[in-house]
């Protein structure tokens, strides 16, 4: 399964539903990407894609300093999970793939 391209994320949180956009690439056999988002361009690490399971780990300054963790499902062009950050509630998380 390929997950690359690029995602239009909702993350619903306890300040209201954030809007993201991620983009995931192939570089060297590995799986990269970038998150968008508050007006800030972050690098994911850690992204592993197992079976239909995505993960990565965000740091992120706007709207808070947070270090966000995401464990979300794939399903064709569309995504499902939550993102933690630290001892805060998890947030549910949605994701459509952009038609390229």
């Amino acid at each position: 399964m390929s997950v690359e391209g690029t995602w239009d994320l909702a993350i619903s949180t306890p300040i209201g539903t954030m809007k993201a956009v991620l983009d995931l690439h192939t570089e060297d056999g590995v799986l990269n990407g970038t998150a968008h988002g508050s007006g800030e361009e972050v690098a994911l690490s850690n992204v592993l894609l197992a079976g239909d399971r995505l993960t990565w780990y965000q740091s992120i300054t706007k709207p808070l300093r947070l270090n966000l963790s995401f464990d979300m499902t794939v399903d064709g062009d569309t995504m499902t999970g939550r993102s933690k950050a630290g001892r805060l509630p998890a947030s549910k998380v949605t994701g459509r793939r952009r038609a390229t």
